[in-house]
């Protein structure tokens, strides 16, 4: 019934303390996010920036111009209209407030049984983070797949080319729904180069020409491993790339198993093989294979080096034969019609077919005269890595891997490493790439929470000069992680990065309801009512508001828990992890918080009596 401007000024009086500390706390929570480093860091760093900068400006906007919107666009008699759909909505409401009001009463003075279902809350909230599966960052459809193809040791080019060509053509012909082009390229891999190796780049359509699940790149991918298992000449393998490209070229894990205890190639070889064989039947994994090529056949060119200095020959002279004559070397550049062309020399392809051929090479010694190699050297053929493939200083093997349909890359990577542990002492393993990153994540999970939540209670400590109201607050934590996990755990996501995010917008959100009904709660006791009378008051009067922003908040992130297409993967993890914990943390936070206030408010000392009063008790006083 007040004027606009009076209804102003009074509700500015008790809520600015309630907006600044739930913005206070909305951005405080994110600001250890921005000190983390790594790839991680790079992308808590967005998040923290954007969310900070944006709870600055919405405190100072609703301080500062909306209470002069609201004295001047509002009318009299608004929000006490009896008719139409508001009336009909108010009539509704005003039914929900009272039957609320019940249950909360019932709650507080049954507080103890009230405490120990809370703790009943924390314990499962606790046995289900545990719980989670674990990752690093959701897999996205970024419309490409990559294939990968690898034929045995010793395979021709030719026989390569034919294998890419049934790849090109599966895709081309039997996918052609999602695909829109393929890239075949021969010779070369992600494993390494080579005659018998190969790689397809396939380009999909646009996301909204592959609006049903059966166009996406993860089953068109699934489709095409299901195809390929049928050609016998090579190992193929149809992968989808990761999120960020600069952590790998496939989605899964990456480990580098190394030889630690100088063992030599071949145990480190048998060592491979045992774990691949283990890994083929283990539930939990899938695609697991070498990341470099198999060893191939070699032959090796071994140089008296006494003969060559007896005939006027120098390594150096020897090697630069070698590399030109089979390999091919750059000579000089000339000028064609006005554009500058490379010269390389390379033996003729009849005279370097055969090993026999080194025999019809010759080598200009000191005297300029021509030595044939079969004067100083012999060969012989050898079986060996195509390549020296070291990580952190140990010679080493890429194993690349994915997790079964249902199993999370956390669970994956935990099973690989059992795997391991079985193998012979000596062989060591460390993660890189995305793996790499995952544990990083994991391991600064844990931390990144318990600093969030830090900051947050030294916060509103100052803010409000007191212990009793952050540590109420901060009891509701739990009620909104608990929709976050379940939810997450629903929709079968993991706990990954984008997980975090959302797990500390859902700690913000859950504080900011509680910091409205404690910071008005806190006013009446100050005012002289009790504890019990001022949480019920509280709780009431701050129902509405707290409904209010808790809805506002789910509609806003229910786009990002319906997305599809580009980006869908972070946008999920995001959106159902808040929604769950909005919808925990309002449900349950607006029964428990008046439980919290009137449980740890009970050690407060009696609000002070006013010196007025004092003097008028002091001459009433009867003789």
């Amino acid at each position: 019934g007040l004027s606009p401007r009076e209804a102003t000024r009074r509700s500015m009086d008790q809520i600015s303390g309630a907006l600044v500390g739930i913005a206070l706390v909305l951005a405080v929570v994110f600001i250890p996010m921005a000190f983390f480093g790594g790839s991680v860091g790079m992308i808590y760093r967005q998040f923290s920036i954007t969310i900070v900068a944006s709870m600055t400006l919405s405190v100072a906007v609703a301080l500062i111009l909306t209470p002069a919107l609201c004295a001047t666009l509002l009318k009299p008699g608004h929000g006490l209209t009896r008719k139409g759909p508001f009336g009909l909505f108010n009539r509704g409401y005003d039914g929900f407030g009272r039957g609320y009001q019940w249950v909360v009463t019932g709650l507080v003075r049954h507080r103890w049984f009230a405490m120990l279902g809370f703790a009943a809350i924390v314990a499962a909230v606790a046995a289900l983070f545990v719980r989670m599966p674990t990752g690093f960052l959701p897999e996205e459809d970024q419309g490409a797949i990559t294939v990968q193809v690898l034929l045995p040791p010793g395979s021709t080019m030719e026989r390569t080319r034919a294998v890419i060509d049934q790849v090109g053509k599966h895709f081309v012909e039997g996918e052609k729904d999602a695909v829109a082009s393929a890239l075949m390229i021969t010779g070369f891999g992600f494993s390494g180069r080579g005659q018998n190796s190969g790689l397809t780049f396939i380009r999909l359509h646009p996301w909204d020409q592959r609006n049903r699940p059966e166009l996406s790149a993860k089953a068109v991918a699934g489709r095409a491993m299901a195809a390929f298992s049928k050609i016998k000449e090579a190992v193929i393998f149809a992968v989808v790339p990761p999120a960020i490209s600069e952590l790998g070229n496939a989605t899964g894990f990456q480990l580098q198993l190394q030889d630690r205890g100088g063992l030599g190639h071949d145990a480190l070889i048998a060592a491979r093989d045992q774990l691949l064989t283990l890994a083929a039947d283990d539930p939990t994994l899938i695609r697991v294979r070498q990341g470099g090529l198999e060893d191939t056949p070699q032959y090796k060119i071994e140089v008296d080096r006494e003969k060559a200095a007896a005939l006027g020959l120098s390594l150096a002279d020897i090697n630069a034969t070698l590399a030109a004559t089979w390999g091919g070397s750059y000579v000089n550049d000339f000028i064609d019609r006005g554009r500058t062309k490379r010269v390389y020399l390379q033996g003729d392809a009849p005279y370097r077919m055969q090993p026999e051929d080194i025999d019809r090479w010759y080598v200009r010694n000191r005297l300029g005269e021509m030595v044939p190699f079969s004067a100083f050297s012999t060969g012989r053929w050898s079986f060996g890595s195509p390549k020296l493939d070291r990580f952190s200083g140990f010679p080493t093997i890429l194993i690349q891997g994915e997790a079964a349909p249902g199993s999370s890359s956390g669970q994956a990577m935990a099973a690989i490493e059992r795997l391991v542990e079985q193998l012979p002492e000596g062989i060591g393993h460390e993660w890189s790439g995305l793996s790499y990153e995952e544990r990083v994540a994991g391991a600064g999970a844990m931390s990144l929470y318990a600093l969030s939540l830090l900051v947050v209670f030294l916060c509103l400590a100052a803010l409000y000069e007191s212990w009793s109201i952050p540590l109420s607050v901060m009891l509701v934590v739990p009620l909104g992680v608990l929709g976050a996990v379940v939810t997450t755990l629903v929709f079968g996501l993991a706990n990954d990065v984008y997980f975090q995010v959302g797990l500390l917008t859902t700690i913000g959100l859950s504080a900011k309801n509680a910091i409205l009904i404690v910071e008005f709660a806190k006013e009446l006791r100050e005012q002289g009512q009790g504890r019990i009378e001022a949480a019920l008051g509280a709780a009431k009067a701050r129902l509405r508001p707290i409904l209010m922003t808790s809805l506002a908040f789910v509609l806003g992130v229910l786009p990002l828990a319906r997305s599809h297409g580009a980006g869908a993967g972070a946008q999920n993890a995001i959106g159902i992890a808040v929604i769950g914990g909005v919808a925990t943390g309002t449900i349950l936070g607006i029964l428990m918080v008046p439980v919290f206030f009137v449980v740890i408010a009970r050690k407060d000392p009696k609000a002070p009596v006013p010196k007025d009063i004092q003097a008028d008790a002091v001459v009433e006083r009867p003789r």
